[in-house]
This record gives C-alpha cells, structure tokens and sequence, in this order.
C-alpha cells in the first residue's frame, strides 16, 4: 500500500526559481526527483515518499535554510484564519513600498544638496553623496533586499548562482563603486520584479478560487412532511436527499430535476454562455445559478464529489504536471545563470585589459551584464503562461490536469473517436414516423405505444417516449405476447395488430416493394426499424437511433480546417450503423471492435500520425485513452473511470469544445514562445549595449523589470480567454 503523500504550504513558492532552490536542499537527502511536485498557484508542495525516507522535521528545517517557509499542510489549514495576519499577507508589498519611498527621499535629498543632474549621475568622478542621502538610499537596499538577502546567501553557501544572488552582487558592487543610486534602483526594482510575479500568481489562484466561491454553503433540504425544507450544511447532505433550489439562487449540490422547470446559468461549470432549460430527470451541477423557477432536486453527489469538487481537485494535481515548455526554461535557466556570471566577470577583465578602459569602468560594465542576465521575467514567463491557459479552460468547462496537456492539443495531427455518447446522444430516439395505407403518424404512434407499453427494451422507451413528447394519450392492450426476438402481438381497440422488426414484417406477408425500400434506405442510414401492422397490411414504419450530436457535424469541420485531417471513429457497432454515422460526418470507421481491439487503434495512428487524442465517454474507452498521446473525456455524462483515465475532461457534453481546445492551446504556446524570445532577446540587445559601453545599471534593471511586466502581462490575456 502506498505512503500518504508529505504535503507542505511554502510561503514564497511562486516560480521556478523556488523549484530549484527545494529540490537543492531535498535531493540530497535521498529524496528522488519523481517523488516531489508542486502547486505553485497554492504555494503547496507535496512529497510522495514515507517518512521512513525523510521526516516532516527534516523538510521543514531543510526548506528554511533557503530562505523559504514550509509548514505542513494540515497544520496550515488548523491555524489558516490566525496565519494570514498582515505581515504575511502584505509584508513583501510593504517591504517594496518602503524601498520606493526611501530610494525616492534619497533622490530628493540628493537634488537639494547637489544639483538635479548628479542624481541621475552626471557627475564626476570625485563626486560623493550626502550622509543622508547615502541613509536614505541604504535604507532603500535594506527594505529591497530584506526577504532576498536569505535566498542569496544561501545560494554563496551552496556555490549555486541564481537571480538572487546575481542581483545582490549588482547592487553591492554598485554600492562599493560608489553608485549608490543604482544600488538602491537595483533593490528596488528587484524587489517590485518579485511583487509583480506573486501578484501575477495570486491573480491566476484568485481566477479559479472564484469557482469555488460560486456554491453556497447551506442547501434547503427536505427533512419531513411537518417541517418541509429547512437550511442544511452542504457537508451534512446525503446522496438522495430532496433539495429545493429557489428562483435567482445557486445550486448547493449536483443533482437530477425531481419537479419543476427553469432555466439555468451553468457558465461557471461548462462554460456555455447561455442559460440551458432544465426539467424533470435532468442533470443540474453545484455552483450553477437557477433562473426564475422553483426546482426540487435529488441530490446526486455529495459537497466532496460534486462535478464542482472534482474540478477543484483535478485542477490542483494539474499545477503539479509541467509542460515541456515550463521543464525546458527551468534547464535553460540552471545553465544560463552560471554563464552570465562567467561572462560578467570575463567583461570585467576584458574591458581593461583589450579595450583600455579603467578597472571601475570595466566592473560598471560587468555589474550591469549580472542584472541583465538575471532570469526573471525568462523563469517567470512559463509558468504564468501555462497557469493562465489552464485557469481560462477550466472556467470554459474544459478541464485540463496539467501543463504539459495544455500544450499537446496545438501539435495534434489525428483524433479518434468513440461513437456512442461521443458523437451520438448516447440516447435512443426516434428518428422518423412512415405511416403507410392512409395512416396517420399520430395514429402509427398510438398503437406501437399501446403495444410496447408492457416491454422494458430500449427500443419501446424510445417509442413511450416520442408518444409522450407528442402528447398522444393510450389505452392498455390486450392478448398481449411476445414473439422472442421479433417482436410482439396484441389487441388494441378491438383490433389485433403486430409490431416487430423488418424481418419479422417480412415475415407476416405483408410487405410491398414501396414498405421494402423505404425500410432498406433506413436501415442505410443507421436506424433500427420497427414495423406495425394488421394482418392484412403495414400501418407504417419506425425508425429509431441514437441521434448525431447536433455539434458533431461543425466540430468534424472545425478539425478540418485547423489542420486535423485523420479522424476516425472507433465503436463497437455493427458495421452498417457505423458505415452510416461515418460517411455523415465524413469520417474513417473502424467498427465492431472490443475494448483491446480499440487499444490497438489508437497504437497503429499514433505509430503513423504522432500525435493522436482519444475521445470517449465509457469506461470501455478508457484503455484506448490511456493508449493515446492525450484522452478527453465527455465529462458530464461520461463514466468515472474515462473521466479519471482522460487528461482532459470536457465538463459539458459540448463536441465544440475539441477545437477550442485546440485554438486554446496553440494561443498558449505562442504566448509563452513570444514571452521566451522577447526576455532573450532583450537580454542579448542589453549585452551588445554593455559591451559598447552604452547601457547603465538603472537602464538594465528597468529594462528587466519592463521584460518582467510584459510577459506577465502578456499571459495574463489568456485569462480574458473566451468560448
């Protein structure tokens, strides 16, 4: 039996930078690599080894000798409403606001006592600062550097560069340069860079913490006739308890429609814009708003295991799963930093040495390398990226469990598909009423109703059910029989008639050339076809089939024109049904296959395609979905084991939503490839400008704090991302 996870809150986990930093402390100590993931939306780290291997103890104190703070997660939660006082909630912030104010009264004080000129450092170079100038500008290193200062002296301990400990050498060496302006600029700057990132982050948890805001916390819960409905906790509900849900408020919990209509806002579960009807029998989800009717609702999930709860849950692992992308700059990074700091230093020495310059002028240019190459806004462009593309999904109804599933939608070449509740309704229906020989279809649909009201097969519901939609009222039969495998005898209104299936119609005698043909071109079709008749002649014919989803048909072209050309469905139909759906849809087919046998298919397309998604609702699906590069599930209607099996869930049994997703993850990728190539490409033009002696300190702290708030900005527009 496997171990409880090890699960920490680590005050101060918001990039990769921190990634770097645990793993540092923790690997050595035995810990492997594919025990630890993190939640950095939720500040959360999560260990999946006993504490035979390592102790609660050890990681905390290990963790702490960063810079950082873990406590463990239970702990967390027990002392939350104590823990978030001010200081921790706003200390960073604070912190940051002081070094502006303080570097500001430096710049001010400095402009009185000199010349404004000298505080943007016109100066010579037997220039000196005032005292209070030089306090003013060291208290503004102080307030800036007060929660690096950790994280860059542990990395000197550790022999280990990174962002911190590059822009603490900068502003130290300015400082002992004499520039004690650009220091101070340096630490504050710095310190507003790292601001920006937690707000960032804290507005990706905020986007999807709003989920969880969206369900109330009591339900009108039904408890005895002298009593009726009196508020409940939603935790102290049990599955099929009767919920009433008032016009204009939230749904507690998910449930099926006992009485009443209304039409409901599902936007913050499926993502659909519109509000949809609901009444009796159907499926209403937790946090959705009720429109201007009364519902009474059989509750049929707990608070825990709602549509809602299994989002959030699923969501949280999904910060723990990187992306290529997000593993890629992370390794990048780890080489990166330690080059820049060799080339800082080779600068320092070549400048002089080759180019003539003064020592000073030569370490000036070196400084100004260090804070350029600082990996900010490179390490944070990633992450936030990929953050905001799986929160904008979620609140689309498309519920993606990680990065790495986010990005291999845009490089998807074939897609599969499952046929039964996938691109079909999953629900047999009729399709058509043929009356024939002067019968009407009101007439066709009495008598096969009257007939099939005694059976139970799928087939008949689909007849009551089309007789009750049309409002056609029946009277019972009588000398009602089965005949096994064909059909049924009975006498309705003083008249025997016989319904079955076309073979059994062409076995009364009865059948025309005119009845044959049209029931043929059915059956073509897909549709299963019932017969009703007398013993002289066919009354008419019934054609029942799980009908196309009404989106099948534009999401197939949709792929298309996104460059998805190989779809094929894959059923365990017969043949000839499947042929018919197929060739609607202008689909590959491979039919009447088991559940391995769908296993096998999606192996052979993805040992010719690459890239190949599985789509499916059953549980028989799940193999084929786990054997595909990525699985989607139809989440609302789909079964527990494909929703579990599949990467992505589709929380409404919306088609559409594949090329969304689609769109969604290309729209992703260019985002952070744009983020990558402009944090790079801004560094080596600021490289270029050092090297010509051209680029300052200040200039290069602004330029990287510039570079921090455009990425962030930039990834922060794929939460704006609509259907």
């Amino acid at each position: 039996m496997d171990a409880a996870p090890l699960i920490f809150k680590v005050r101060g986990l918001d990039c990769a930078e921190e990634v770097a930093l645990i793993k540092s402390v923790l690997l050595p100590l035995g810990v492997q690599e594919n025990d630890l993931s993190f939640d950095l939306l939720n500040g959360k780290l999560m260990l999946g080894c006993a504490e035979s291997v390592i102790t609660s103890d050890t990681v905390v104190s290990s963790i702490g000798s960063t810079g950082l703070t873990a406590i463990p997660w239970d702990e967390f939660i027990a002392r939350a409403d104590d823990d978030e006082n001010f200081w921790t909630r706003h200390g960073r912030s604070l912190f940051c606001g002081l070094s502006a104010a303080t570097l500001m009264f430096g710049f001010i004080s400095h402009g009185l006592a000199h010349s404004w000129m000298d505080t943007i450092g016109s100066h010579g170079e037997n220039h000196s600062y005032p005292t209070l100038t030089k306090v003013f500008y060291l208290a503004a290193v102080f307030f800036g550097y007060w929660f690096v200062a950790p994280k860059a002296w542990f990395a000197v301990r550790r022999l280990r560069a990174d962002m911190n400990l590059l822009m603490t050498v900068a502003c130290i060496g300015a400082i002992l340069l004499g520039e004690w302006m650009e220091g101070a600029t340096v630490a504050f700057l710095f310190s507003f860079s790292l601001v920006l990132e937690a707000w960032s982050v804290g507005k990706a948890r905020r986007s999807i913490s709003a989920l969880m805001d969206a369900t109330p916390d009591t339900a009108r819960i039904f408890c005895c006739p002298s009593t009726g409905f009196k508020e409940k906790s939603v935790d102290e509900v049990n599955v099929g308890d009767l919920m009433q849900v008032r016009p204009g408020a939230r749904v507690p919990l998910d449930g099926l429609v006992k009485s009443g209509h209304s039409r409901i806002n599902q936007a913050p579960i499926t993502g659909e814009s519109r509000p949809v009807s609901k009444d009796e029998g159907d499926e209403v989800y937790a946090g959705s708003v009720n429109g201007d009717g009364l519902l009474e609702v059989d509750v049929t999930h707990t608070a825990e295991h709602s549509t809602l709860g299994r989002m959030m849950k699923l969501i949280e692992e999904a910060h723990s799963k990187r992306s290529d992308s997000e593993q890629w700059v992370e390794k990048f990074a780890r080489i990166y930093t330690p080059i820049m700091m060799a080339l800082s230093i080779l600068i320092m020495i070549f400048m002089p040495l080759v180019l003539g310059t003064t020592w000073m002028q030569g370490v000036y240019q070196g400084l100004v390398i260090l804070v350029i190459a600082c990996p900010c806004a490179l390490v944070i462009s990633t992450p936030i990226s990929v953050v905001s593309g799986l929160s904008a999904a979620a609140r689309n109804g498309v519920l993606i469990k990680g990065g790495k599933y986010l990005e291999l939608p845009a490089h998807l070449k074939a897609i599969a598909f499952d046929k039964t509740g996938t691109l079909t309704q999953g629900l047999t229906r009729v399709q058509e009423v043929v009356p024939l020989n002067n019968h009407s279809s009101d007439e066709l649909l009495e008598r096969a109703a009257a007939l099939e009201a005694p059976s139970d097969h799928p087939l008949a519901q689909a007849i009551l059910t089309a007789a009750n939609e049309a409002n056609i009222s029946f009277s019972s039969c009588s000398d009602y029989r089965i005949i096994q495998g064909k059909g049924a005898h009975g006498t309705y209104k003083g008249k025997a008639y016989w319904l079955g299936s076309h073979r059994f119609l062409h076995e009364q005698g009865v059948e025309t050339a005119e009845c044959h043909e049209r029931a043929e071109a059915l059956e073509a079709q897909g549709h299963t076809v019932v017969a009703i008749g007398t013993d002289d002649h066919v009354c008419g014919l019934i054609s029942i089939a799980d009908g196309l989803r009404e989106e099948a048909a534009d999401t197939l072209l949709a792929l298309d024109d996104l460059g998805v050309k190989t779809r094929v469905m894959l059923t365990g139909d017969n043949q000839g049904t499947a042929d018919a759906i197929a060739q609607s849809l202008n689909l590959e087919v491979r039919a009447e296959l088991l559940p391995e046998e769908k296993v096998d298919a999606v192996s052979a397309l993805a040992d010719t395609h690459g890239q190949i998604a599985m789509v499916g609702d059953g549980i028989n699906d799940a193999p084929a979905m786990a054997a595909a590069s990525f699985g989607i599930a139809m989440g609302a209607m789909g079964s527990d084991a494909a929703i579990e099996t599949a990467d992505i869930a589709l929380m409404t049994d919306d088609l559409s939503k594949v090329p969304w997703l689609i769109r969604h993850s290309r729209s992703t990728l260019r985002i952070i490839k744009q983020n990558i190539l402009f944090a790079l490409g801004l560094k080596v033009l600021f490289i270029v400008m050092a090297l010509a002696g051209v680029a300052t300190l200040w200039m290069a702290i602004a330029a990287d704090m510039g570079a921090s708030l455009l990425v962030i900005a930039n990834a922060l527009r794929l939460l704006k991302v609509q259907v």
